[in-house]
């Protein structure tokens, strides 16, 4: 029963995928315009954070689109295809659990964010105002 209820799973995930995707895509949002000088700032800031995710994840769909409307160049690692992003992130947070923001600070401490909305609250809590 167990093996059935894995291929329905993973069945739905192959048809469901793309889908998703294409949705993202198609309703992404338009992104905030910045001063170039703002912009590269923001940037700046941007290199201590990384976001784990899982490509069709919908909650790392809803991180990833207001990443594209607040513009920010966040790094993103696949912790479900890419099995060392996966151990840093279970090392790191406790649990494969995402969508993560690894938050590291200029002293090398990190701190680990697993909540989609309180992702996006930080997010537009940092980066909202330029």
């Amino acid at each position: 029963m167990k093996f059935l209820v894995r291929i329905f799973f993973k069945i739905l995930r192959f048809v469901l995928g793309p889908v998703m995707l294409l949705w993202e895509v198609a309703n992404r949002p338009a992104g905030q315009i910045r001063q170039p000088a703002v912009q590269a700032g923001v940037d700046q800031q941007c290199q201590n954070l990384v976001l784990y995710q899982y490509k069709t994840c919908p909650f790392c769909i809803k991180v990833r689109q207001e990443m594209h409307r607040l513009s920010l160049k966040i790094e993103r690692r696949d912790a479900q295809k890419d099995a060392k992003n996966r151990e840093d992130l279970v090392r790191g947070c406790g649990q494969a659990k995402v969508p993560c923001l690894k938050i590291t600070d200029q002293a090398g401490n990190s701190q680990w964010m697993t909540d989609s909305g309180a992702i996006i609250t930080y997010l537009r809590g940092r980066f909202a105002n330029g």
